[in-house]
């Protein structure tokens, strides 16, 4: 059940000003003087006051609408995990409200304000951590949300997702085991993901003896980073016998660098990447990957809001849907 949210007059009876004056300056600032504005934003702040763009009837019903938070919308990852709601919620007459935040903290703030006020039933964000302002918010709005892709912190509500610091571990254990011993990790797009995968990284070597060495980008995750840091490695770094990249992107772009260059994979230089993509696995040499269930944590996180929106109970707070260290041929 939605709760009652923050109205334009519990803003009003807070700050002692008509419900006419806070409409009009939250939508024109300039419109008021200083100090009430001051007081209405604050006031606005501290309720966890969410606009509502929808008609006043949504307000008492249920939109039928679920908002979706993804970092990235050219990104295959968040592509399948869409595939797999979709596949759930519209079946069952649920429209989805999509948008994504660029892995930015303060972008995940306006876009959520955004899908809020459209009044939506249940959320299902792509992080695992928010700004306050942004758990007021959820708060505030009083719907279900399933994070997903990672069950290493604890949800807000509910998480879907896999152990993103044991299945690096596992994997680099593995490259380890076929004895390579100065493997450096790659990380691109630095966001939580991809610092747990480093932290996993680190805990295989350093409980093997070895010394871990990261590289890092900011930009996004894409072949051409994975070209232009393989470049840095054979420059830089060539005692390097491994590298393990934080997407398979970075690794199929760091693969075919080694061929420009005649570096033989894996004799010469082993490479893994994460998630398994479609690309890596129809590659004359496959990409040895840590596949993840993308599809199947869309479904079963949109099942999970679903059953939660009906009124029913979350089947567990973490739902972990597990990985699989895949081989391949280039370790």
């Amino acid at each position: 059940m939605k709760k009652k949210r923050p109205t334009l007059q519990d803003i009003a009876d807070q700050v002692g000003a008509t419900k006419m004056t806070v409409s009009r300056c939250l939508r024109n600032p300039e419109s008021v003087s200083e100090g009430l504005r001051e007081r209405i934003f604050a006031a606005a702040e501290e309720v966890g006051y969410i606009p509502n763009r929808a008609p006043d009837l949504l307000s008492k019903a249920t939109s039928r609408s679920i908002g979706v938070l993804v970092p990235s919308l050219t990104n295959q990852v968040f592509a399948d995990v869409i595939v797999g709601i979709e596949a759930v919620t519209e079946p069952a007459g649920y429209h989805l409200m999509l948008t994504h935040y660029g892995y930015s903290e303060e972008l995940e703030e306006r876009s959520l304000a955004s899908l809020l006020s459209y009044n939506v039933d249940g959320m299902i964000l792509s992080d695992s951590r928010h700004s306050p302002r942004s758990c007021r918010m959820l708060e505030t709005a009083g719907i279900p949300c399933v994070e997903i892709m990672d069950t290493h912190l604890p949800p807000i509500h509910q998480a879907v997702g896999f152990d993103n610091v044991a299945a690096a571990r596992d994997m680099v254990a593995e490259m380890i085991r076929r004895g390579r011993r100065h493997i450096l990790y790659l990380a691109v797009r630095l966001d939580e993901r991809t610092r747990q995968r480093e932290l996993g990284y680190r805990q295989a070597m350093e409980a093997h003896g070895l010394v871990p060495l990261t590289l890092q980008r900011t930009q996004r995750s894409s072949y051409s980073v994975g070209a232009a840091l393989m470049a840095e490695i054979l420059a830089e770094h060539p005692e390097t016998d491994g590298i393990f990249c934080t997407n398979d992107d970075v690794a199929v772009g760091a693969y075919f660098e080694c061929l420009r260059r005649g570096v033989s994979v894996p004799g010469r230089l082993a490479i893994a990447g994460f998630h398994g993509h479609d690309v890596g696995q129809v590659m004359s040499q496959r990409l040895a990957s840590v596949v993840t269930p993308r599809e199947a944590i869309g479904e079963r996180a949109a099942h999970e809001l679903l059953a939660r929106i009906r009124g029913g109970a979350a089947d567990a707070r973490v739902i972990d849907l597990g990985y699989r260290i895949e081989i391949g041929d280039t370790i």
